[in-house]
């Protein structure tokens, strides 16, 4: 007999978890972390300010957060183990694959794996956060048979992230729209790989491997990759009329536009594709070249026009993280890179007031 609840596909809708971290207000049109509004955040505070919020519950002092960054630094080296894991990786594995595959092999030396307390979980937080950036860049290098590059300490870490990607040191404006973007991707309530996450932490699995897991989640297209799925399509045209053709073409195909429509703004733009787009203004006019913001608002004209949907912060952090010199493939490992502050803060909240997720099903298969 199948159970006499509703079954709701997607568990659209479906409250999963109490949280004390952030909500998506979509009526009042505010991403709320730990009670702040996370655009005027991005107007005021940077990537770091937010990791303190996330973590610590406040928004940090000027000592608190050197203290931060120092922490941070302290973790940028990565194990030789890990970069010889790395090194083995085929060149035809995906950078998402190459940053699950350097991530979980950190959990090998944490010699407190077993413990979920707060502080545990904390110290590896801030041990991931400062190592990601480097795994996120030099399994993509070593995938393409690159040389690897070393952190700069003398950086702040945003330019550090920056500097490792390209192999220059970035201008401060340059740092300051990388940094915006890592802020705006930093947390966002309950998407999949959020959940992910909170389910398998919730068998008290570690960090590690809760991370692991939302690495995997992110990967689906569905989920992470439309940032690079938008620049492919931005690079394939040359105009901004040839853009509408090509996504009026894929309409009448009916094929998905990746980067517009969001299972939560469903009547109303992202907020932080609204902060992107002004970030990719500034980098035209900087560099005095409009194309591909003509190609965008091209885009998000026909979109409104013909399906009545806004774009998502991916279709405008696509275009901005082309022009600071970013390899596409590493769009999404970026997104991941930055979520990491979200993401522990919700297996952290999920261990200290736990209950392992377990759902019933309605079954509909043969009779008994």
């Amino acid at each position: 007999m199948s159970i006499k609840q509703p079954f709701v596909p997607g568990l659209d809708r479906v409250i999963a978890a109490e949280t004390a971290i952030s909500f998506l207000d979509t009526e009042r049109e505010k991403i709320i972390i730990r009670g702040h509004d996370l655009i005027d955040l991005s107007v005021s505070n940077d990537y770091l300010d937010v990791v303190h919020l996330l973590l610590d519950g406040t928004l940090p002092n000027a000592s608190e957060k050197s203290a931060l960054e120092d922490t941070l630094k302290k973790h940028y080296d990565i194990p030789s183990y890990v970069m010889e894991i790395l090194s083995l990786l085929p060149e035809t594995t995906h950078p998402m694959d190459g940053l699950r595959t350097g991530l979980s092999a950190l959990s090998s030396v944490d010699k407190e794996i077993e413990s979920r307390s707060t502080e545990a979980n904390k110290a590896r937080a801030y041990k991931l956060l400062g190592k990601l950036p480097a795994i996120t860049v030099n399994s993509y290098r070593l995938i393409n048979g690159l040389k690897t590059v070393q952190p700069d300490p003398t950086l702040s870490y945003s330019a550090n992230f920056l500097y490792m990607i390209t192999g220059k040191e970035p201008k401060p404006f340059e740092v300051k729209i990388f940094d915006r973007s890592l802020l705006l991707y930093s947390e966002h309530e309950m998407p999949n790989s959020t959940f992910t996450a909170r389910v398998i932490a919730s068998t008290h699995s570690d960090l590690y491997g809760a991370l692991t897991g939302g690495v995997a989640s992110l990967k689906g297209n569905l989920h992470g990759g439309a940032n690079e799925a938008v620049m492919y399509m931005l690079q394939s045209v040359d105009s901004a009329a040839e853009f509408q053709q090509l996504i009026q073409k894929k309409l009448v195909n009916k094929e998905k536009v990746m980067g517009f429509g969001h299972r939560v703004y469903m009547k109303k733009m992202d907020p932080r594709a609204l902060e992107m787009k002004e970030s990719l203004k500034q980098l035209c006019e900087k560099k005095g070249d409009y194309s591909l913001l003509d190609r965008c608002e091209a885009g998000e004209k026909t979109m409104l026009e013909e399906k009545g949907l806004y774009p998502n912060l991916d279709y405008y952090a696509a275009p901005v993280y082309w022009m600071l010199g970013i390899p596409i493939e590493l769009y999404t490992p970026i997104f991941f890179t930055a979520r990491t502050a979200g993401l522990t803060a919700h297996v952290m909240e999920q261990h200290q007031n736990n209950r392992i997720f377990r759902p019933r099903v309605s079954y509909i298969g043969e009779s008994y």
